[in-house]
């Protein structure tokens, strides 16, 4: 029996809820929504206006507002209805589409899409491959996906995870990625990674703590002039464009 038969992804309904969108309360909060949105801008921006676009895992609606404003057709797939909860100021108003279904059994026809994206859901999936190979799948041009990097301070997550947990209270396990693994897995299923944006230097968790964006933001400042960020950032946003 397939993996897609046996069990279906469902981390997207925490992503989806009021409580993890208190994680991005507060000016940090909004910094690092900032931060998101302005790396997806610049990855999608070679798109034109009315493709056709796919938010895998998307009921957090952080990019919604974005992508409609940057002139796609937004449908947001997620695992359960209510991961529509967050998207009713854009579904009421006709201005995107949401369905539910598997996320690792899509149930579109190849390459239905121009783009997809999907945004806080990879690492925490256990079907993290199935999950990429159904992205790329129903992807005609490109996809464009975040992981944390394991070159970056995460190499010490495993360790600082109980205390990060006290820090933050809802914060929840999540897998490591390498650049070349994701190189690798991208390749696997005919896409090759086209660009990339790592977003901070520091961990987002001293972020919170800090609780100034004006801090952080001087705080981050000399890694992006030094190029440590491009190096040592995370979580990283790629970009993977389909080879032929």
């Amino acid at each position: 029996m397939a993996t897609s038969e046996r069990f279906a992804e469902t981390a997207d309904v925490e992503t989806a809820s009021e409580d993890y969108a208190r994680r991005f309360a507060g000016t940090v909060g909004e910094w690092f929504l900032e931060r998101q949105a302005s790396a997806v801008r610049e990855l999608l921006a070679d798109l034109p206006p009315g493709g056709r676009l796919l938010d895998v895992g998307g009921g957090h609606a952080q990019l919604v507002p974005v992508l409609i404003e940057a002139g796609f057709e937004v449908l947001v797939v997620g695992s359960a209805q209510s991961c529509a909860v967050r998207l009713a100021p854009w579904l009421t108003g006709g201005r995107c589409r949401f369905e539910v279904a598997n996320l690792i059994a899509l149930p579109y026809e190849a390459r239905s899409f121009d783009a997809v994206l999907s945004v806080r859901l990879l690492p925490h999936v256990a079907g993290w491959r199935e999950l990429l190979r159904e992205i790329c799948r129903v992807a005609a041009r490109c996809a464009v996906v975040d992981y944390p990097s394991s070159r970056s301070v995460n190499a010490f997550a495993e360790g600082l995870f109980p205390a990060k947990k006290r820090l933050e209270g809802n914060t929840r396990p999540f897998t490591l990625f390498t650049p070349e693994g994701i190189r690798a897995a991208f390749l696997a299923e005919g896409f090759r990674i086209a660009a990339s944006r790592p977003q901070f230097l520091w961990p987002m968790v001293l972020h919170r703590l800090l609780g100034l964006a004006a801090v952080s933001r001087a705080l981050e400042a000399p890694g992006r002039v030094t190029g440590l960020l491009q190096f040592f950032g995370s979580p990283v946003i790629v970009r993977a464009d389909r080879i032929d």
